[in-house]
């Protein structure tokens, strides 16, 4: 069962009682509650939410992504479990002595996989592709031709039609605000594969900033953004230019965890498929296999 993506966005108290969330609305009294086994992910979006130290410690305990949001409603930050993996001290150590060799290859086709998600989104709109197509086929060992960032400059001139000036920012004009959002989403939910597949989140196969706590989830993240991406797409299709993140807005980002990819050719959750993308790049740590495995757009 694929686990659910769980938004409070008005006033609350949230405790547990016998395994469950129990939500109490301060606002009217109302009470639900949902067996915390089947959250995956949490999403906390008003200053006058109380959450008790009880709730916290079984959310994580159940491997839950915790995710917190400033007065501007925007994801910042995230809680992730300590002890996601029964051998976790044995994969750590199998991570930590990758080798620069394996990591190159790993980013290679990490790139490659994005460029060719890029190109399949770019494809559906009707847009000429054939020079992505041959920048993700070109991609060497550790990227070494740059060929993510030449390929990116096209994807991002193309993608937003009614905005041809766009540029991606993180804190540039709409609709950047919504793919911020969409990101923060598919990054938790990769931060919380990666740590049930026992590996450290902190250490990127390519990313390395010193101040970056989850390094490893932005690596994995990528061949999954365009995803997000054809969300925000039908999202300004929908709505052109008037992009104030709306309640709306929220609720078609928050069901990227649960759209269908294609991933091994069987259709999946993206929720599942980045556990089985996380589930391959400890096999390939640990020298059992050497691809990692990624979703098709399609």
């Amino acid at each position: 069962m694929i686990k659910r993506t769980l938004y409070f966005g008005n006033p609350a108290y949230l405790k547990t009682k016998d395994e469950q969330l129990v939500f109490e609305s301060i606002d009217t009294g109302e009470t639900k509650s949902l067996p915390i086994e089947d959250i995956g992910v949490l999403i906390l979006d008003h200053q006058q939410i109380i959450i008790s130290q009880a709730l916290i410690a079984k959310l994580l305990a159940n491997n839950v992504a915790f995710i917190t949001c400033d007065n501007s409603h925007h994801p910042t930050g995230l809680l992730l479990n300590l002890d996601g993996h029964t051998l976790q001290s044995q994969k750590f150590q199998a991570q930590v002595e990758a080798t620069v060799p394996l990591k190159k290859q790993l980013w290679q086709q990490t790139v490659s996989t994005k460029i060719y998600n890029q190109a399949a989104l770019l494809q559906s709109m009707r847009i000429p592709i054939k020079n992505m197509r041959t920048l993700a086929a070109e991609v060497k060992s550790g990227d070494s031709d740059n060929n993510e960032a030449v390929a990116a400059a096209y994807y991002w001139k193309n993608i937003f039609q009614i905005f041809p000036d766009f540029k991606r920012e993180r804190f540039g004009d709409a609709p950047n605000n919504l793919l911020n959002y969409g990101y923060a989403i598919l990054r938790a939910v990769t931060a919380r594969s990666i740590v049930a597949s026992g590996l450290l989140p902190t250490l990127g196969i390519f990313h390395k900033n010193q101040y970056n706590a989850y390094c490893l989830a932005d690596d994995i993240m990528e061949p999954y953004r365009p995803f997000v991406d054809k969300v925000v797409v039908n999202i300004v299709n929908l709505n052109g230019k008037f992009l104030e993140l709306t309640p709306s807005m929220k609720k078609e980002l928050l069901n990227i965890p649960a759209m269908d990819v294609m991933i091994n050719e069987e259709k999946s959750p993206l929720m599942v498929a980045v556990q089985k993308t996380t589930a391959s790049l400890a096999k390939c740590f640990e020298g059992k296999q050497r691809k990692i495995l990624y979703p098709e757009f399609i």
